[in-house]
């Protein structure tokens, strides 16, 4: 059962977007997706409150304040959101639990310093060998001279780029209604699935 952890001790940098989406992509492809929330804010969780029921169906993982615990028998895929300043117990059962861990980032030069500190711990981590990490540009620009910045700085990490996903309403109208790019016709988000392709073959890699 593959845990797929979406993280980044920097607020607002797009991992509800990202988990909620990551979520959707495994229950199109026909799994039993669970997706649990740590984040005080508990925007996944009230995004799944929204989903309407013909809608593929993703589980909530219902989680304490104190405690992280395995997903129930019958789940074959888990996404955890994170929430910022991960950090002490949380930050280690999280990093215990994850298979893949996805870094979201936007081209901007606090997200680049916080997120090579908190790159810098998941590398000191005793789990952080058996640990996939990939990297997710956030709310990209091609055309800006932020996103060439954060292009040579990711290139500077020796971690794989899982995609740069523009800057886009598709994602907030959809959020809005509890779904996500993989529920809807695909000729709608065409240019935002295509930027998905790589992130989605490296969600398939065992």
């Amino acid at each position: 059962m593959p845990v797929v952890v979406v993280a980044n001790p920097k607020g607002g940098v797009g991992k509800s977007t990202l988990a909620t989406n990551i979520a959707g992509y495994f229950a199109s492809q026909g799994h039993a997706v669970m997706l649990g929330d740590a984040d005080r804010q508990q925007s996944s969780r009230l995004w799944l409150g929204l989903r309407p029921e013909a809608a593929r169906p993703i589980s909530t993982w219902e989680m304490t304040s104190d405690m992280i615990v395995r997903p129930p028998k019958g789940t074959t895929h888990v996404v955890l959101d994170t929430p910022g300043g991960l950090h002490g117990w949380r930050f280690n059962d999280v990093m215990k639990m994850a298979d893949k861990l996805v870094v979201p980032l936007q081209p901007s030069v606090f997200d680049i310093f916080a997120t090579r500190d908190f790159l810098d711990k998941v590398a000191e981590h005793r789990h952080a060998g058996k640990l996939a990490v990939g990297l997710v540009g956030m709310r990209v620009d091609a055309r800006t001279l932020a996103a060439d910045k954060l292009r040579a700085y990711i290139a500077s990490l020796n971690l794989p780029v899982l995609g740069e996903l523009r800057n886009t309403q598709n994602y907030v109208h959809l959020a809005a209604r509890g779904l996500t790019l993989f529920d809807v016709a695909p000729q709608r988000v065409e240019k935002d699935l295509e930027q998905w392709q790589e992130l989605c073959r490296w969600l398939d890699t065992p």
